[in-house]
């Protein structure tokens, strides 16, 4: 089963979502932001590799806060859930067409994919 590292990036008690443009399947939907990890590469170092590539910001990835297993168009994925901390850059959009940062509570105003949707619901519940 493939993993896949995804942030949750915080800033000013905001968190990072970005917008995707594909797989079509995906397209519009809005996501914690991660990707692939590299062989030999622990998920905290991928998730840091990946930002910096996705979006030139670095960020300090911390403790691991949840998975979701998955089934993609692909093949099922693991997706590990990531506490991260912004260092610094601004969000420059190479793979996605939309930012934004939010509260927590405003993640439901959001057209969020499906294992993002799980991850924001327990969020929720945690922060009350």
């Amino acid at each position: 089963m493939k993993e896949v590292v995804a942030g949750l990036i915080k800033k000013n008690n905001k968190l990072l979502i970005t917008r995707r443009t594909f797989p079509p399947e995906l397209n519009g939907k809005w996501e914690f932001p991660g990707g692939k990890i590299e062989k030999n590469e622990t998920p905290q170092q991928g998730l840091e590799r990946e930002i910096f590539e996705e979006l030139s910001m670095r960020v300090c990835a911390r403790e691991h806060f949840m998975s979701v297993r998955h089934q993609h168009s692909r093949g099922p994925i693991n997706l590990l859930f990531y506490w991260a901390e912004w260092v610094e850059g601004d969000a420059v959009l190479t793979d996605h067409d939309m930012f934004a940062w939010v509260d927590i509570h405003e993640l439901n105003q959001y057209d969020l994919a499906p294992a993002d949707a799980a991850v924001a619901q327990s969020l929720q519940i945690v922060s009350e």
